[in-house]
């Protein structure tokens, strides 16, 4: 019978658990809060060293959980498919737990401030994706939603999709945004027709489309910032 190693085969000072109990979450370092997550390792190989084999390439930390693909974690020894699953499922906590916490402080002050909170989703995504801001008349955020995901170098528009979702949330304003997995920001002649066609829509149904923002690979790239809007 296979002899899986875990936590209890490790010495008491190096067991996250119990360093957990003593000290607290923020006392574990990134492969202990990883090993937590993971429970158990392979034969031969503790949790703890299968959870720096997940950390040791490619950013040599934890941005890896999120970047490695389903397929890529199930490669690593000691990673099955549920365990993938419960690692790419933090992954995405950890966004969306940090998406939250700055979500509703933000304004739609400058084209930065609205970058700046969507950067780090959407900057690593391998294919297009636009998402819609919406803001109330005091520019205050109301939520925002995904529309369309595309291909590597295209996302199919809906006006319709676009603002069904401004009108439900009462939507005085919204920003357009979407990504080039190119890593360059520059718009394309599609982006500036779909960013006349939403102006156009929004004129009919008084919602103004602030801006339409184009994230590359930490840079972006404004239309009102630009002077096009």
């Amino acid at each position: 019978m296979t002899n899986h190693m875990n936590m209890k085969n490790l010495p008491e000072s190096e067991r996250p658990y119990e360093k957990f109990i003593h000290s607290g979450p923020s006392s574990l370092t990134d492969a202990e809060l990883v090993a937590v997550i993971i429970k158990s390792g392979t034969s031969g190989r503790t949790a703890m060293e299968v959870a720096r084999d997940l950390l040791t390439y490619r950013h040599q930390n934890l941005l890896n959980l999120y970047e490695y693909s389903f397929d890529e974690l199930c490669s690593f020894k000691g990673i099955g498919r549920v365990k993938a699953i419960q690692l790419k499922c933090i992954a995405e906590l950890s966004v969306r737990i940090a998406r939250t916490q700055r979500g509703y402080h933000i304004q739609m002050s400058t084209p930065a401030t609205v970058a700046e909170y969507y950067m780090e989703q959407m900057r690593h995504r391998k294919e297009e994706a636009l998402w819609a801001a919406f803001f109330d008349a005091k520019c205050n955020f109301l939520g925002d939603s995904e529309i369309s995901v595309g291909s590597v170098n295209y996302a199919y528009v809906s006006p319709r999709d676009v603002f069904r979702k401004a009108l439900e949330c009462n939507a005085v304003f919204l920003i357009l945004l979407h990504n080039h997995p190119s890593g360059d920001p520059t718009p394309s002649e599609d982006d500036r027709h779909v960013t006349r066609r939403i102006i156009s829509c929004g004129e009919l149904l008084g919602v103004e489309l602030a801006d339409h923002i184009i994230i590359g690979d930490n840079c972006y790239f404004s239309f009102k910032q630009e002077h096009i809007i």
